[in-house]
């Protein structure tokens, strides 16, 4: 914890706001408006978990809740923060593997289930629901179409190739390599609301969509992808992914991880988006995944385009609010301040660089020559 000097709670979160250039009850879009003096305590005391239930229960609000933490997060003012009431969490992430056999499946049910029509309503029309490629992009629909050929050409898809795909979602990545490469797979996914949809979505190509736990896996395949899934794997996990990922994988295939990833090795998962929105997250460190790599895959490649996440994530609030009148009596306002509140904040997480979303290629045993070099 920085050394700070402070008085009555309010006047301490004046003081650490101030060096966001943020104002308690100010005149500005990323100003913090508060409604329940509670607020400043609560935050104080529990972090983002206490700031986060606050908004949800309408204590507080920003104008432009993005911006708000874009400056928060740039200022790194969590750094002068102590939660102490969070230590039972930081040790229980710690400790214990939360994302075991059975724990898996909580993230499924509690998030990728709530209903197809409402992701439909949000993502572009193949639901991607990972990080948008915004190099040559205008637009949602671009961005996706874009990131799902730079996987394709990273792996060098060719007609014939058996694709597996470890959490496949909505099967946005093997629909279009089927449909645009002529390659077969396996996705395996652990919402089945998620593989109820690419079953029948893509019932004409040559897929086959399992409700499965990756770590079941010990078949062969040309090429593996891994898109937006790595970040529920959990620390005590990474070696297991990686040797599922060697054992599955051809002598002369490839596999793509594509993954948010943190910047600082022994930082502990947010408790506010542990509990509301993806349970038993954890995101890796660069140096974990190569840790987890070590033995098992080459890293061929690294490449970081974490700031189009913001874009990414700024286009569903846009598609949120628009749908949000169809949802409304199917959810209650809690809800919808949950949700705003999980992309807008993500969206100033990326804005600021306080996360990132890496793409490694990987191979078993290095390209001769290297592999291709795709943007």
């Amino acid at each position: 914890m920085k050394p700070l000097k402070g008085g009555s709670s309010l006047k301490l979160a004046e003081e650490l706001l101030s060096k966001a250039d943020i104002k308690i009850n100010g005149d500005r879009p990323w100003d913090m408006q508060i409604h329940n003096s509670r607020v400043v305590d609560d935050a104080l005391a529990r972090g983002n978990l206490g700031l986060g239930e606050c908004y949800m229960q309408g204590d507080w609000d920003a104008e432009s809740l993005d911006q708000f933490f874009y400056k928060l997060l740039r200022a790194d003012i969590p750094s002068y923060l102590n939660p102490w009431k969070l230590i039972g969490q930081v040790m229980r992430a710690k400790m214990f593997n939360l994302q075991n056999r059975r724990r898996a499946w909580q993230v499924g049910e509690q998030h990728y289930d709530i209903g197809n029509q409402f992701y439909e309503g949000m993502l572009d029309h193949r639901l991607v629901y990972s990080c948008g490629y915004w190099n040559n992009a205008n637009t949602l629909e671009e961005a996706q179409e874009a990131k799902l050929d730079l996987v394709c050409r990273k792996l060098g898809l060719k007609p014939g190739m058996k694709v597996l795909d470890i959490g496949c979602g909505w099967g946005s990545f093997l629909g279009y390599a089927a449909e645009h490469y002529g390659v077969k797979g396996v996705g395996v996914t652990i919402s089945k609301e998620q593989q109820q949809y690419a079953l029948k979505r893509y019932s004409h190509l040559d897929l086959e969509i399992r409700l499965e736990d990756y770590r079941n896996l010990n078949e062969p395949f040309d090429r593996i992808s891994s898109i937006g899934m790595f970040e529920h794997v959990g620390h005590k996990n990474h070696r297991t992914f990686m040797e599922v990922a060697s054992r599955c994988l051809a002598p002369d295939g490839l596999m793509l991880l594509h993954t948010i990833g943190k910047n600082y090795r022994k930082s502990t998962p947010d408790p506010w988006v542990d509990k509301y929105i993806f349970p038993n997250g954890d995101l890796p460190s660069i140096g974990q995944v190569a840790d987890a790599a070590e033995g098992n895959l080459i890293v061929e490649d690294l490449h970081n385009f974490g700031s189009d996440y913001d874009k990414t994530l700024m286009a569903w609030y846009d598609n949120f609010e628009k749908i949000w009148p169809d949802f409304a009596d199917n959810y209650p306002p809690r809800f919808y301040r949950m949700w705003r509140y999980y992309l807008l904040s993500c969206a100033g997480a990326f804005r600021a660089r306080d996360v990132q979303l890496w793409q490694f290629l990987m191979s078993p045993q290095g390209v001769i020559g290297g592999a291709p070099r795709v943007v």
